[in-house]
């Protein structure tokens, strides 16, 4: 008896250690990130800006796989669905946490099958006009959507997209009515505001910076905390009497639920390394963007509160995702 407890003790230990092994040898082979929305977007440009380095410092190619659709939940059930060896992550948005209450029959469970990693970067909302709306300020705005009647028109990239949520949010902190026109993506919503078949937009600073440099939209209030280098004369919403108002958009890594400890911790490490690299630093503030590098239980955390958030204002708001 004694001689086959010993023999399975070490057995054990043997197993143990090849198991130990095989986790510090990751990665041994290409690593696959999918990315939620198509090619050019911020999270697909975040993902695309980090991974030179990353796939340098790993000593392994990073292979980015753009899965858009559904608001992210085909990326989401792929990653949820993919093995947790660290060889399949995903970057994502702000929609992660509202995902859930938008779309009925989920195969996933956003908190038992995605392991948060770290939130990447967050980006400041601009809210923007076509210059024909007589405003300059909130103020101004908020008064003349008032005197509209409910005709004021705002655009967001699609139904329950976080830009139509935040602008929902919006309407609900200021006492204001207007009417939500959805599109297929953010060009294309664009392109409508600076035609003028609609009136505002709540949308990245990066995406929305070079319109209005180009004077084809008008900034009125940046969701940023204190106001930004490149459009200095743009208030903050908190200045502007909305300090409960302050949503950003930010890109996040995730990995399967259940990726073994040493792996999650290595590849946190490795990612803040890069990008905390004068280099993506840089780089990400070319975007507007701010590094953030929160650990995963931070970021856990951080997506629970929006998730429960999110879908207080999808109840009362009875949105449904597209």
């Amino acid at each position: 008896m004694r001689t086959t407890c010993l023999k399975w003790l070490a057995l054990a230990l043997v197993t143990l250690v090849l198991h130990m092994n095989a986790h510090a040898q990751w990665p041994e082979k290409p690593i696959r990130v999918l990315v939620a929305f198509a090619p050019g977007g911020l999270v697909d440009t975040m993902a695309r800006t980090i991974q030179p380095q990353l796939s340098q410092n790993l000593g392994q190619p990073i292979i980015i796989e753009n899965r858009g659709g559904a608001g992210g939940t085909l990326a989401e059930t792929a990653l949820a669905k993919s093995a947790p060896d660290g060889y399949t992550l995903l970057m994502a948005v702000d929609s992660v946490p509202a995902n859930p209450h938008l779309y009925k029959g989920l195969t996933y469970d956003t908190f038992k099958d995605l392991q948060p990693v770290t939130m990447l970067a967050r980006v400041p909302l601009v809210l923007i006009t076509h210059p024909k709306v007589p405003a300059t300020n909130l103020a101004e705005l908020v008064k003349y959507i008032r005197q509209q009647d409910g005709k004021f028109a705002y655009a967001s990239p699609g139904t329950g997209t976080s830009n139509h949520l935040y602008m929902e949010l919006f309407k609900s902190v200021s006492n204001t009515d207007m009417i939500h026109v959805p599109y297929k993506g953010g060009s294309p919503a664009m392109n409508d505001l600076m035609g003028g078949q609609v009136d505002a937009m709540l949308i990245s600073v990066t995406l929305a910076m070079p319109q209005i440099k180009a004077g084809k939209v008008q900034a009125i209030a940046v969701t940023s905390d204190k106001r930004l280098p490149g459009m200095p004369q743009v208030s903050t919403f908190t200045e502007a009497g909305y300090a409960d108002f302050t949503p950003h958009t930010w890109g996040g890594l995730f990995a399967p639920a259940g990726i073994p400890a040493p792996i999650l911790q290595k590849l946190h490490a490795e990612v803040a390394k890069v990008a905390r690299t004068p280099e993506v630093v840089n780089r990400l503030r070319d975007l507007g963007a701010e590094v953030v590098l929160n650990s995963p239980a931070e970021f856990g955390a951080q997506l629970k509160s929006s998730y429960d958030k999110m879908g207080e204002l999808i109840k009362v708001r009875k949105i449904v995702g597209e």
